[in-house]
């Protein structure tokens, strides 16, 4: 079936909504946080957690959620031969990642919550100044101040949430292929390499177990929720087609196509009465 979703105004528009998430995201990367107080007390205690490196840093992390949507935009187009699915399914990732990553932003931004590790960030010699004036360096200590949610957690939920979403909907775990192990592995298998990422964030100390908490729930339901916007229900018999094909089928079979060409066109489609030919997924 040939790509449905052509050079157009609202693919201009698509594009653009991206482009404006990720300046906006990139921008926010850079403000400084809401300074809250914190009392000798709670840095003593809550705070004073040794400083460790990251065990996923922050460029393999970019990997991996980089990497999830080419890997299914691939498997799509040349493993399934669906190139309707390949365009969606990166459509319905990046609007995903865009949206999460501003809302993950804004809530470190407005909250201000130290990390646990905050102390030595604030005094790395382990000795207070009398006002408790900061003598680390200003960016570092900056980031201390970004703990809720956790970046990480939410990043990699969102990503590799949508990937655990498209196998759902593509080995159709939740409709008519019920009752297969090796599926259901199949399509958490992503989830359990992001829950990984996240609980990292708090063996390195660098997150607070509520910022994971928050952050997988944020990236996951973010995921879901734009995932929905181009698929259809994963419990229905059309799991894992994109609404741009459906919405074709259902024109086709509720009245005449306009032409011969745009028959013969429709006939080869690989989900009429459910089923694709060249499909080994299905």
């Amino acid at each position: 079936m040939p790509l449905l979703r052509s050079a157009s105004f609202s693919l201009f528009i698509e594009i653009l909504v991206r482009i404006g998430l990720v300046s906006a995201f990139c921008y926010m990367e850079t403000m400084s946080p809401f300074i809250r107080v914190i009392h000798k007390s709670d840095l003593e205690s809550e705070y004073k957690y040794p400083r460790r490196e990251s065990f996923v840093p922050g460029g393999a992390l970019w990997v991996i959620v980089l990497s999830a949507p080419c890997v299914l935009s691939l498997i799509a187009w040349a493993g399934c031969n669906d190139c309707n699915d390949a365009f969606e399914i990166l459509l319905a990732w990046s609007l995903a990642l865009g949206i999460n990553g501003v809302v993950t932003d804004t809530i470190k931004l407005v909250a201000g919550r130290p990390r646990p590790d905050f102390y030595y960030r604030c005094f790395p010699d382990g000795v207070e100044t009398e006002d408790l004036e900061c003598t680390g360096d200003p960016m570092v200590v900056m980031e201390g101040r970004k703990s809720f949610p956790s970046g990480h957690s939410s990043l990699s939920f969102c990503s590799l949430g949508i990937a655990s979403l498209w196998l759902c909907g593509r080995l159709s775990v939740l409709s008519r292929r019920r009752g297969s192990g090796v599926r259901v592995l199949g399509c958490l298998a992503p989830l359990m390499m992001a829950a990984c990422v996240a609980l990292s964030r708090s063996c390195d100390y660098h997150h607070h177990w509520e910022d994971i908490l928050i952050g997988s729930l944020l990236g996951f339901t973010t995921a879901l929720f734009c995932y929905r916007q181009y698929y259809n229900p994963l419990s229905s018999d059309l799991a894992g087609v994109p609404y741009i094909v459906s919405n074709v089928m259902s024109k086709y079979f509720n009245g005449k196509p306009d032409s011969p060409a745009k028959e013969k066109e429709i006939e080869s489609t690989p989900l009429l009465n459910g089923t694709k030919k060249d499909d080994k997924w299905i």
